[in-house]
């Protein structure tokens, strides 16, 4: 967390800190700002270094992704509008190209989850149930499997540092109510289907991505908030090295799991410190994820 000045720090997650204008009662502004540090963490553990720029690719690609889901969809017209949370980009100097001023919104207590493929918890899961939060999914199934249609699977939010609980639908539904989970799962699954497709024709697979909703203090609406479809939230795969059966190459921050499993820590204490060279190769994964789903180079400010 940073000092903003004319700023009021509220809030700080595992990886975005949240500000309110200085001149407010707390509380009561109708935006606040949002700020991407660098922090990144793994196994429910805050990591050290910190990625260089990890923010700001988080920040431009939420944005180039929150600007292409607001145009209609050449192939489904018809499709509703999701509105998004942000307001700005005029944000301090210090934080340029990683903040953005967003509405303040009441966030619904859930993650919406959507999955095209098989993998992650959702597997483990799958490989006792044959099922997916209670969703049952054909036999036969492996890791990297296609889904023939993608599933909504909610999860509830947990505390920062603790797993988030996989939920059923019912159980989603009881918690915030019929009518705004019916319309969070056909949003989500919406947003998912589109930008499979966009991703599918930068060569990358979108195997699941989770986004979050809340209602907006204002206009009272449903709106799309946080991050949206980054390598934090999202399974990227490389479509050409893609092979169902065993785990895929990631966009994300797979170089440093795999070099903390490498290790002989014992996933209860603070963690090493990461390698030079397991930052390096962890930016770059960031920006060619960036790079390559946009279409532009990337640029820290």
């Amino acid at each position: 967390m940073i000092e903003i000045p004319g700023w009021r720090h509220i809030y700080s997650g595992k990886v975005r800190d949240l500000y309110e204008p200085a001149d407010s009662e707390p509380g009561a502004s109708t935006t606040v700002m949002v700020v991407a540090s660098d922090r990144i963490s793994a196994y429910d553990f805050a990591l050290s270094p910190a990625i260089p720029d990890k923010g700001a690719v988080l920040t431009q690609l939420s944005l180039w992704w929150f600007e292409q889901l607001a145009q209609p969809d050449p192939e489904n017209p018809d499709e509703e509008h999701i509105p998004n949370h942000v307001v700005s980009l005029d944000v301090p100097e210090q934080v340029r190209g990683r903040a953005m001023i967003v509405r303040r919104l009441q966030m619904y207590p859930v993650e919406c989850i959507a999955r095209g493929y098989l993998t992650g918890s959702g597997l483990a899961e799958y490989r006792e149930h044959g099922t997916v939060t209670g969703i049952p999914l054909p036999q036969g199934l492996t890791d990297g499997s296609r889904l023939e249609e993608a599933i909504f699977t909610p999860s509830a939010k947990a505390e920062v540092g603790e797993h988030d609980e996989n939920i059923t639908f019912e159980e989603m539904a009881s918690r915030i109510g019929q009518i705004p989970a019916e319309r969070l799962r056909r949003m989500t699954l919406q947003i998912y289907r589109r930008a499979e497709r966009a991703a599918r024709e930068a060569g990358i697979i979108l195997a699941d991505t989770k986004v979050e909703f809340g209602v907006d203090v204002v206009t009272g609406l449903i709106t799309l908030g946080d991050e949206v479809l980054t390598p934090d939230s999202s399974r990227f795969w490389d479509a050409a090295d893609y092979e169902p059966g065993r785990a895929q190459a990631s966009f994300d921050k797979q170089f440093v799991r795999d070099w903390l499993t490498s290790t002989d820590w014992d996933r209860t204490s603070q963690p090493p410190e990461l390698p030079q060279e397991i930052v390096a190769k962890t930016r770059a994964r960031y920006v060619e994820a960036f790079e390559r789903l946009t279409g532009r180079e990337f640029t820290c400010g």
